[in-house]
């Protein structure tokens, strides 16, 4: 369990993130969702050490996560940062590989090398596992990155806007893999999405920020409403129902 208490950013004097007390249930997937600017990348910045807070706290599991060795910290939570870039020549898989730094600081074990093809296979790159960083698609790339984080394999998996970069069928790949690796591996993903039906069809929990605070907090089915995304968006969204799914016709609202 992920538990935020009383997190707040300033910026000289403007909050970013003002006063956000907010728990991530375990072996779920938890979306933040959001206006541009409501501070869903700081906080997730916050909760996984890229940022520091001016107040509050972040627990995982109970454990303060500014007193966690980074190390320690490496092996319970992974993290997808918005924009990655390395200024090193590397392919697929020796990206792949730096997700088991925490544990083999380098060496690979044949363990290590088995978690390599896991996460390679479950990103479908084994069979472009050797082409380099530089020779590929923006979404390519991005899936590449994502198999690094599932290396990792911690029981936390950060992810600040995944689906950068990829088109319609590698988003719902990814969204698809999220929920593999929460169905089958139980792990825990909280992610920052833009697109609120991604964020509908596949999260199990939303919390809805704006202005820096949460103003909504719960269920998916909870929070995909008319009147709810009204209050977050400032727009009127009509939902409709397929296969299941709420759907938000926000493109002609």
């Amino acid at each position: 369990m992920i538990q935020v208490l009383s997190l707040s950013k300033f910026y000289g004097k403007k909050a970013v993130v003002e006063d956000v007390s907010v728990t991530i249930q375990p072996g779920k997937i938890t979306s933040f969702i959001g206006p541009n600017g409501a501070g869903k990348s700081t906080l997730l910045s916050m909760v996984s050490r890229l940022l520091d807070a001016d107040t509050g706290e972040v627990l995982i599991d109970k454990a303060d996560v500014r007193k966690m060795k980074s190390n320690e910290f490496a092996k319970r939570v992974s993290i997808l940062k918005q924009s990655n870039y390395m200024n090193v020549r590397l392919t697929i898989r020796e990206l792949v590989s730096f997700g088991r730094f925490p544990y083999s600081k380098g060496r690979l074990t044949d363990e290590d090398e088995r978690i390599v093809d896991q996460s390679l296979e479950y990103m479908h790159l084994m069979d472009m596992q050797d082409r380099y960083l530089d020779e590929l698609s923006g979404g390519q790339r991005q899936r590449a990155f994502i198999a690094m984080v599932i290396a990792q394999d911690t029981d936390y998996i950060l992810l600040d806007e995944p689906l950068n970069n990829l088109d319609m069928k590698h988003s719902v790949q990814i969204m698809k893999i999220l929920r593999r690796l929460v169905h089958e591996l139980g792990k825990t993903v909280v992610i920052v999405l833009h697109d609120i039906n991604f964020a509908s069809v596949y999260s199990d929990w939303i919390v809805a920020m704006k202005d820096g605070r949460v103003v909504k907090n719960g269920p998916t089915e909870e929070i995909i409403q008319s009147e709810a995304l009204k209050e977050i968006y400032d727009m009127d969204i009509p939902i409709q129902k397929m296969d299941g799914c709420r759907i938000c016709v926000y493109f002609n609202s």
